[in-house]
């Protein structure tokens, strides 16, 4: 059936009619009916025109939104398309004054005496979505014959919720004596996604969910849907970002969303109506960038990096001016031939180093230090032409937010040649460590140990083994340099290593409980065999890989959430999952007692935070891909999560 609608939308193309109802008759009112308000194979055109100027309507129109079964009109001249825009403009004027079509002008009556006016975004008998002219969104609550306004009372504005990177939450509401009564508050399916990896967003009573290039405004107590930013898919992309639903977070400041698209753009949203205020181009996407969501909004700036490690990229981190979109300031993460740092890449592969930065990072507002990782070196596997310890790569940087300039790093895994990027959370902690205060970060690496960095200094502190498959190196030494194992590097024939390519822990969230002094990992126990091949020259628009891992058959993975004593290393207590390893979920602490975490056997589940028991488990149908969150909306704590396309939201009330 769609390709019968889009073959008839195409033979309209060829006419071309002379004036503006013949033009929306002619080419829009099969889909979306002959007054725009929707038909049999399209929904209505003007909810979405309410948010959108003529120049981004244009671009609909031209584009396409191909997932959803809009075609892009691409043969049309920027005349037809004007023509066609103000005919659209036209009859939403028309329809404004109309009883019955959405929006609706009204006013209510709030329950602390005032008065509201708006146009009505939804309605329902229990609750109404309104959008005042200054174009700002107000979510209320029916009560009688009046309106409550209602909003969050604790937010979660970037990927962790905090700028420390920590996924802990404050909130107890939900706790370890109630935690069994948790059920599905309400869920939104994500259209036209595919398996989805991000964490949603919550500003003032807003909820944002990303998709690749799409943004969907939500009422968090509800679902109830807002607005859409939306733009196709770039063509010819290579790299993680051209899987659908391969973005993990957007970040809120101010009256602003920022999000990335697959193609290394970054792009400034109203918050209030999805309007683009501005788009940056941060990387040519034709030298193999993509992104998948690496930023953080702090002070005025949004700090982002890009991904295409394994495209042979050359990595950057970049900060760009919050209402314009200019670039303050870019660090390298691979120098140039002659800069500092280039004397540890002896070979040809300088030039396309990898080290991206395609996860979030986290900031310390005290000292004005970004701390970003970084990852793989490239190509992936095979490091015979890039000799030495390649820095930036499988790095910790810490920056300075407003200049770019490097305080210090620490590299994790010099020499990279097993895809270990070092893009785990950076857990910024300020807690007492054996006997005296300091100023943490906290990482659990992907190459199987768990660090522990003076944050100010980047001493290392303690690194101590996370996993029980550890075969790659005997230890870290004190100047925090491995101390490595012999025969574990990847071969021709294929050499068995521990952790496998996936790594004992990846982008997933981790947690630290300032009350029970523990840090919450999902761990996974894998060796992999590791094989190394000759890198054909970087080319664009090709992947730059110098070898894989594949799974032993004889190897039994399994997903253990462990909870670390971060002044030792030791275990204190340990959660084994039953799954096949599969699983990319993370952890949420609360001040609740509870480890919320993704479940390796498909269930979200809750555990006491001091014991590891079992509390809660939500089974779901599909593998976990994401992290759990939690905000309060109308003095409710709420646990969100995504899993698949679906996002569900939990309550106990």
């Amino acid at each position: 059936m769609k390709i019968l609608i889009l073959a008839s939308l195409a033979v309209a193309l060829h006419a071309q009619p002379a004036n503006g109802p013949a033009a929306f008759a002619s080419r829009c009112s099969g889909c979306h009916g002959a007054d725009g308000n929707g038909g049999e194979h399209a929904p209505s055109v003007f909810p979405a025109m309410f948010a959108k100027n003529d120049g981004e309507i244009t671009a609909i129109i031209k584009d396409g939104i191909l997932a959803k079964g809009m075609p892009a009109f691409k043969q049309l001249t920027d005349g037809e398309v004007s023509v066609l825009v103000a005919q659209m403009r036209t009859m939403q004027q028309a329809r404004r004054g109309r009883r019955g079509f959405a929006p609706v002008k009204q006013t209510v009556r709030l329950t602390n005496g005032k008065q509201l006016e708006g146009f009505a975004i939804n309605r329902t008998s229990r609750e109404l979505q309104l959008r005042d002219a200054e174009q700002r969104i107000h979510l209320l609550r029916q009560s009688g014959e009046q309106y409550r306004e209602v909003t969050s009372e604790a937010d979660w504005p970037s990927m962790h919720g905090q700028l420390s990177g920590n996924r802990y939450a404050p909130l107890k509401q939900i706790d370890t004596t109630n935690v069994n009564r948790m059920a599905v508050k309400w869920v939104y399916p994500v259209p036209g996604s595919g398996r989805l990896q991000g964490t949603p967003q919550v500003a003032d009573g807003v909820m944002y969910v990303t998709n690749t290039n799409t943004v969907i405004a939500l009422d968090a107590g509800s679902g109830a849907k807002l607005w859409e930013y939306s733009k196709p898919a770039t063509q010819g992309l290579i790299g993680n970002a051209r899987s659908p639903g391969n973005n993990r977070s957007v970040s809120v400041a101010g009256d602003r969303v920022f999000m990335q698209t697959d193609n290394a753009h970054l792009v400034a949203l109203n918050r209030h109506t999805g309007a683009v205020l501005w788009d940056t181009e941060m990387a040519d996407y034709k030298q193999n960038y993509n992104a998948t969501g690496s930023l953080l909004a702090v002070e005025n700036l949004v700090v982002a990096g890009t991904a295409g490690g394994e495209e042979g990229v050359r990595g950057f981190l970049a900060a760009y001016d919050q209402q314009t979109g200019k670039e303050v300031w870019r660090k390298w993460t691979v120098p140039a031939r002659g800069e500092p740092g280039s004397e540890t890449w002896d070979g040809i592969d300088l030039e396309h180093g990898g080290a991206p930065t395609w996860l979030t990072g986290s900031y310390d507002p005290s000292t004005k230090t970004v701390y970003w990782p970084t990852g793989n070196a490239g190509p992936d596997f095979n490091g015979d032409n890039r000799k030495g310890d390649n820095l930036y790569a499988c790095s910790i940087l810490a920056l300075d937010v407003m200049t770019g300039k490097m305080k210090w790093y620490f590299q994790a895994t010099p020499h990279d040649e097993w895809d270990w990027d070092a893009v785990a959370p950076l857990v910024l902690v300020d807690t007492e460590w054996r006997g005296q205060p300091r100023k943490l970060l906290l990482q659990a690496n992907r190459n199987g140990f768990l660090y522990v960095l003076d944050r100010i200094t980047g001493k290392m502190l303690m690194a101590s083994p996370m996993v029980k498959k550890l075969t790659w190196a005997k230890e870290i030494a004190p100047d925090g340099r491995p101390v490595m194992n012999p025969n574990q590097v990847p071969t021709a024939e294929g050499a068995l290593i521990c952790p496998a390519v996936e790594g004992a822990a990846n982008f997933f969230s981790t947690s630290f409980n300032p009350a029970t002094n523990l840090f919450y990992v999902n761990t996974l126990e894998r060796c992999a065999v590791y094989t190394k091949r000759t890198t054909p020259a970087w080319q664009g628009g090709r992947g730059y890989q110098g070898g894989g891992g594949r799974r032993d058959p004889d190897d039994k993975p399994q997903k253990i959430v462990r909870a670390f004593n971060i002044e030792t290393g030791k275990v204190v207590w340990e959660l084994p999952q039953q799954g096949a390893g599969d699983s990319w979920a993370g952890t949420l602490s609360t001040a609740g007692g509870l480890v919320i975490f993704g479940d390796d056997g498909g269930a979200l589940s809750a555990a006491d935070a001091t014991t590891g028991r079992k509390l809660w488990s939500f089974p779901f149908t599909e593998n976990l891909h994401t992290s759990p969150m939690t905000y309060m909306f109308d003095g409710k704590q709420r646990v969100g999560m995504v899993n698949g396309s679906v996002v569900y939201v939990f309550g106990v009330d």
